[in-house]
């Protein structure tokens, strides 16, 4: 399971400030706590700061890894934006995201090639996100066959296919978990990763509803995801239902993680 630690976005008000002021310390020290809590990737997003994004995003890039050995997952739809984060990154970034937007494609995948990142792919098209699982594995399919045309390895793509909001629709756990689980059933290396703290917005008890997700979400073949790692106990059921599924020989990974104290 590839952990993408989320924290460092601009939408939360703690670290739009702290981009604002360059407060270096805040962000290196959640930097640091997420990767020492089990993150594979930071996730890095300046996407608040409209006109200003990509000096913002290419500041965070290097404050965050001049702190941990890590790499980092560029979050922008921005190619100006990417770019310099791009320049400024060491080791190989996941690049979030690409959809099946004409303009978006041609915009990111080059950067994709150029830099030699792994790359989010979204279940989105022209029409935007569609409200059924049928519409969105054909999209995954589209966007597949077109990027490995394209040069991009199947192994260095992560299909995600938009987990949305439980509150706005009863069908959106289903359809996210449907279209997991068929793209995760074919015969390619091709990943899934998706957000999953999304599916319990406007929701309480958010942590029950987002617990609940992620344990069907690896039963349905989920093997990347972006959440808090710092929740321990999210962190320990992603373990325990990876181990469950076959996916852990011998249960090394859970036994490690518990050792190490990465979830109670």
């Amino acid at each position: 399971m590839l952990i993408v630690g989320e924290l460092i976005n601009s939408s939360r008000s703690q670290i739009k400030e702290a981009i604002e002021k360059r407060g270096d310390v805040f962000i290196k020290q959640l930097a640091r706590d997420q990767f020492e809590a089990g993150a594979n990737y930071v996730d890095v997003n300046a996407g608040t700061f409209y006109g200003r994004e990509p000096e913002k995003l290419e500041w965070l890039v290097e404050v965050v890894q001049q702190e941990v050995n890590c790499p980092l997952c560029i979050d922008s739809p921005n190619p100006d934006a990417l770019r310099r984060a791009l320049e400024k990154h060491q080791g190989e970034a996941l690049i979030n995201s690409v959809t099946a937007e004409e303009k978006r494609y041609k915009e990111i995948v080059p950067l994709v090639k150029e830099y030699g990142a792994r790359v989010i792919a979204l279940t989105i098209d022209e029409s935007g996100i569609p409200d059924n699982r049928e519409k969105r594995i054909k999209i995954a399919e589209q966007l597949v066959e077109r990027l490995v045309a394209d040069g991009v390895n199947e192994d260095r793509i992560y299909i995600d296919p938009l987990v949305e909001p439980l509150s706005t629709k009863d069908e959106n756990g289903l359809i996210a978990l449907e279209t997991i689980n068929y793209i995760a059933g074919k015969d390619w290396e091709v990943h899934t990763i998706c957000g999953l703290s999304n599916i319990s917005f406007g929701l309480p008890g958010r942590k029950f509803i987002n617990h609940a997700f992620a344990a069907m979400a690896v039963a349905s073949g989920l093997d990347s995801a972006i959440l808090n790692p710092l929740d321990k106990h999210l962190l320990g059921l992603l373990k325990a239902g990876v181990a469950l599924t076959n996916k852990d020989p011998y249960c090394k990974g859970y036994l490690t993680a518990y050792r190490k104290g990465l979830f109670k």
